[in-house]
Order: structure tokens, then C-alpha cells, then sequence
């Protein structure tokens, strides 16, 4: 029950991020509750310039990053760790990420077992999204695993 609320919640969030960030130069985004986490820093300060293609953008919250112009690459860091999930569960360059694909075609991306964790949407209409997390994990592996995904 809570799981399908969060999803509701991500595609709304989702939605409303995607047609606002097509209008303006600078992407919208709410932060993360704990945003102002120092592992969100260390996340921000190693984020590579491109994802799949997708040049970086401005945002306006502290601890997210977008790329691509609409936004097709949106990470939020500092939200809530999953500590237990019935979502799949997928490694991409050694980190682990849980996929909520509850709002197709754009798919909702959780780090698994890193505290603060982070969320990765990709719109998988213009970016594949394991191209999205490979080219991220680099940045997300400055945040130690404490616990693995298993099959």
C-alpha cells in the first residue's frame, strides 16, 4: 500500500518535472529531505557533464542535477534509503539500483543499501535508462554500499 501511494507520487512528480522543465533554461526540482546530507555533496561534485547523450542543465534545489533539454535525466539525492522492496532490483557498474516503473515510459531509479540515497528518473523515450545509471555510478560509488540487492 505505501509503495503504490510512493509511485503515484513519483508520477505525478515525474509528470509535473518533465512539461516544466521543457519551458525554461533552469530545471525545477524539489529537494530531497536530506539534501544537505555531505554524501550528496560528494554525489554532486563528481556528476559527469552528459548522460546518455543528454548534456547537463541548471536546477534550482540543492543536491539534484538534470540533463538533457526537456529534461530527460533527473536525479534527486538525500531521499529516504528502501531498506525492503518487492520492486526488481538491478546492479549497473557495481551499484544497485531498485526500478519503479509504475509511470512508463519513464522509469524511476532508487540506490539500494547507500545512505543518503538517491533517485535517478530517466525518460526512457530519449535516454536508456542502465546508460543513465552506468554513466552515473562513478559519482554514486563515493557513497559506501552497507547492504547488497539479492535475487
Amino acid at each position: 500500500m505505501k509503495m503504490s501511494r510512493l509511485a503515484a507520487l513519483s508520477a505525478a512528480a515525474i509528470a509535473l518535472t518533465l512539461s516544466l522543465s521543457a519551458c525554461s533554461p533552469t530545471v525545477s526540482l524539489e529537494p530531497a529531505a536530506d539534501a544537505n546530507n555531505p554524501g550528496c555533496a560528494d554525489v554532486i561534485v563528481r556528476l559527469p557533464d552528459a548522460v546518455d547523450g543528454q548534456e547537463s542543465r541548471t536546477t534550482n534545489a540543492q543536491s539534484t542535477a538534470a540533463w538533457g533539454n526537456p529534461a530527460t535525466v533527473i536525479l534527486r539525492c538525500g531521499i529516504e534509503p528502501v531498506e525492503i522492496s518487492t520492486l526488481p532490483c538491478v546492479t549497473a557498474n557495481g551499484v544497485d539500483w531498485i526500478v519503479d516503473d509504475s509511470a512508463k515510459p519513464s522509469f524511476r531509479f532508487i540506490s539500494f543499501g547507500r545512505t543518503p540515497a538517491l533517485e535517478v528518473i530517466v525518460d526512457s523515450e530519449n535516454a536508456v535508462g542502465v546508460n543513465a545509471l552506468d554513466s552515473l555510478a562513478e559519482a554514486v560509488k563515493s557513497i559506501e554500499p552497507t547492504k547488497e540487492c539479492v535475487s
